[in-house]
This record gives structure tokens, sequence and C-alpha cells, in this order.
């Protein structure tokens, strides 16, 4: 069966606007007709805009038509992160509690996209201040997973990802501190790249905070960080511009060390299919001559707590001052996660920010010996539509993001990508994590498992 116009990747709509063979406008058109059929359902869309969409696709149609197209993504659908500025359109954080102002001007990432020719088809959306695992928020309706309509797609790039798995075409962006592109990538079969730290630059920046692809194959994503990690001097912690062969993904694996992380140490005991699923991706590169050998977790639960207490103190000092008319609009699970009723004093407060290096030095360490490391991405295969994380308690936020946070923290890029699938037929992530800054390596061992696992299923078409 031939594949429908939204299902195609970006790279082989850019061959074939190449060619002559397909349009920018035809293929916008079908995946703004694929919006309409599943959207009411899964709900991963904030301000869509197709009459801008359809100019920005004719627009380029008549650049591609002259052989002068704009940019690498010259008449590509993409979505946008919602808390990533885009011009003229409101950033609401996730929140009905924020003032609906447009924004001046867009964030580096959007920057880079427009100027590249993408062809901006929505914003997508996310939880409350992007501080759940989920697609529930007190702004957005409730996104939902387009494999099972009662499954959670993840978060806080909920709708990045549930757009992705339904095939809004195929470049969607997302932003990860503790696990926001990787964890519903992950949930929804999709390749979810977290870069080292500063690869991409953003606005405004904070420590761990990075913006990245998700999208359905390895080389799509490889494609449009080629775009995102071009410099932008508004992120002041961002790595020197370093042009890398993005689209060269070939990789010999034969010999490469490759640490096998079963256990974080801390949170969630990790389910039986999740174990499976990451053991079977280990196996496939043994087989393929990796040298695969052990890794002992490396968090504690007193690291995850430390975290816990800074982040929940940060909120409260950003919110402190709001009227309690403006606070009661916040999702009420966060309400309660930030104002849990305890007194935490400074010095727990500074302890609790120093668990981020703590975090880092650990994360590093345990690389000394392997060129990567493989781990589960979630530790539960899924969880339900309407609950704010897999366990959906306050006072545990954290217990599912063990194996994703320390990433954030120590910099270093990190990748998921479909492993297996559940006997239920959910789709179930394995992370492959490089050394510090070495995002193509990353990259290329992620097109090297696409190479070498199972065929993969039909994309859920609702």
């Amino acid at each position: 069966m031939a594949t429908e116009l939204p299902d195609l990747t970006a790279v082989e709509l850019l061959a074939g606007y190449r060619c002559g063979e397909l349009s920018p406008v035809a293929v916008t058109e079908a995946v703004l007709a694929r919006i309409g059929a599943r959207e009411p359902d899964i709900q991963a869309l904030y301000h869509p805009d197709p009459a801008t969409a359809l100019a920005q696709a004719k627009a380029a149609e008549q650049r591609w038509r002259r052989g002068e197209p704009r940019g690498a993504l010259d008449g590509v659908p993409v979505t946008i992160k919602e808390n990533i500025a885009t011009e003229g359109v409101p950033v609401p954080l996730g929140t009905a509690a924020t003032d609906l102002v447009p924004a001046p001007v867009d964030a580096p990432p959007a920057a880079r996209l427009r100027e590249a020719g993408a062809v901006f088809l929505a914003k997508t959306t996310m939880p409350d201040f992007g501080m759940l695992t989920s697609g529930l928020s007190s702004f957005h309706p409730l996104t939902r997973n387009p494999w099972r309509l009662d499954r959670n797609p993840g978060g806080s790039s909920a709708g990045a990802a549930a757009a992705a798995a339904a095939g809004y075409g195929p470049l969607h962006v997302g932003t990860d501190i503790g696990g926001s592109i990787r964890l519903p990538a992950g949930l929804c079969g999709l390749v979810g790249h977290k870069p080292s730290f500063g690869r991409v630059p953003v606005d405004p920046p904070f420590l761990g905070r990075v913006a990245g692809p998700i999208t359905r194959t390895v080389a799509d994503a490889a494609l449009l960080m080629s775009v995102l990690a071009q410099p932008d001097d508004r992120d002041y912690w961002s790595l020197p511009p370093e042009q890398l062969p993005w689209q060269q993904l070939d990789i010999e694996v034969k010999g490469l060390r490759i640490g096998l992380q079963e256990e974080a140490g801390a949170g969630l005991p990790v389910e039986a299919e999740v174990l499976a699923a990451v053991r079977a991706a280990a196996a496939a590169f043994e087989a393929a001559g990796a040298i695969v050998t052990p890794v002992r977790p490396f968090l504690t639960q007193e690291v995850l707590d430390g975290l816990d207490r800074f982040w929940r103190t940060r909120f409260a000092a950003d919110l402190a001052g709001w009227p309690e008319e403006r606070i009661a609009k916040i999702l009420p699970y966060i309400r309660d996660w930030v104002f849990d009723g305890s007194e935490v004093d400074s010095l727990a407060v500074y302890r609790g920010f120093a668990q981020m290096d703590v975090m880092s030095a650990a994360a590093t360490r345990a690389f000394r010996e392997y060129d990567f490391v493989l781990s589960p991405v979630c530790p539960v295969v899924s969880f339900g539509a309407e609950q704010a994380s897999p366990v959906d308690d306050p006072a545990k936020p954290f217990e599912h993001i063990g194996f994703t946070v320390p990433f954030n923290m120590s910099g270093q890029p990190s990748l998921s990508l479909n492993a297996g699938y559940s006997a239920d037929g959910l789709p179930i992530g394995v992370q492959i994590t490089g050394k510090r800054f070495d995002d193509l390596g990353v990259l290329r061992l992620a097109r090297a498992f696409e190479q070498l696992r199972p065929p993969q299923r039909p994309w859920p078409v609702g």
C-alpha cells in the first residue's frame, strides 16, 4: 500500500520536492486533512493556523519551481511546542493562570525553522509549566495517545509526540528538562532526541533545559538538528557553533563499548515488559559485535528528593505575590505539589539545588568505561490518559524520571526510540545516551538500531 502524504518522512518530502514529484501545497493540504480527521479525538494542537500554513506552502512551492529553495526544510510541515515562542502567538505555558500576551518575536528554535522555510502548522500542547509527564493541562484539552485513546502520551511535550504518532507531518519540536522529549517519544513509539545542553539555543535558558526533535525516524531527527543547532546569541549557555555532518549516520557497531543500565537506583521499579524490550535491544547490539556490559545504578532517592525540593521551591518563588484567584487556575496537582504545606529551610533548598551537580558527576562517571549506555526511558509501559504521572501523586512527582533526568543535569545527549511493543500493542522505548557533546554518535547508534530491531508495526490510524 502506498504511503499517504502525511506519513512521508521529511527526507522523502524534500527528495520529492527536489525532483518535482511532490508539491508542498498538496502535502500541507493532506496533513491538514489528517489533522481535521484525528484532532477531535487526540487534541494535540494549540493555535492551529491552516491559512498561514497554506500560504507558506504556496510560497515554498514557488521557490522550488524556480529552483531556489529557501533552506533545508523548505515546504516541510512542522509543529512547535507552545512554550517555544512564535511571533504573534501567546505562550500560555500549559496553564490557565497565564495572561495570553502575543509573543513579540520567535524564540531561537522557531526562528531557525522559519529561516529554513518550514511550514508552521500549529503549536502543540503541554501540561501546566511543563512539569508533568502527561497530556493533562488546566488550559489545553486533554491530549491523548494515538496508539490508544485511553492512554497517556506522556509529557511535557505531550502534543508534539501525539501529533507525530498521529501523522501530523514529519517534524515536531519539543523541550526537555527532565525527560520531556524522551518520555513522550517512548510512550508514543517515536524518536525523541534530547541534545547536549547548549547544542540547540533556547530563550530563556535554564539549567538542563533543551529543545530538540520528535520524529518517526532518526534521519528526520538528524535533519531537524541540522537546523535547530544553528547559533543564536540569546542563549548565553549555548555551545560554540560547530558544523557537524548531521546526515552522515553510518557507524561501525562492532567493538563499541555499550553499557546496559537496567535499574535507575531510585523511583519506580522497571516493569517486566520494559526490561525485556531493553534487554532485547542490548542483545541485538551484542549480536552485531558490540561489547555490552552492565552499568550499576547511580541515582539515589536522596538525590531525587533533593531535586524535588529545589524545583518545588523555585516554583513557589516564581508564584510569590500572585493573587489567590490566579493561583486557583493552576492545575490542582501542580498547586498541591508546589504548596504542599511543608516548610523548607534555606539549607535544605541549597542541598536540593546541589543534587543537580551530584547527578551530573554521577552520570559522567558512569561513562568512563563506555561509549554509550542503553536503558529504559520510562519504567512503565503506559498509564491512564487522565493521570498527571504514572504515580499520580503530587507527593511523589519524580518517581518515573530516574533514567532521564540525570542526563539533563550532566548535559549529555540522550535519545529515545522504539524497542518493541507490550502484549496489548503499546510501544516501549529504549534510551541511548552518549558522552558529553556526542550528539552525532547517539544519532548514529540509534540509526544502527533502526536497522537491527524487528520490523515496526503500522502507525495508529484511528
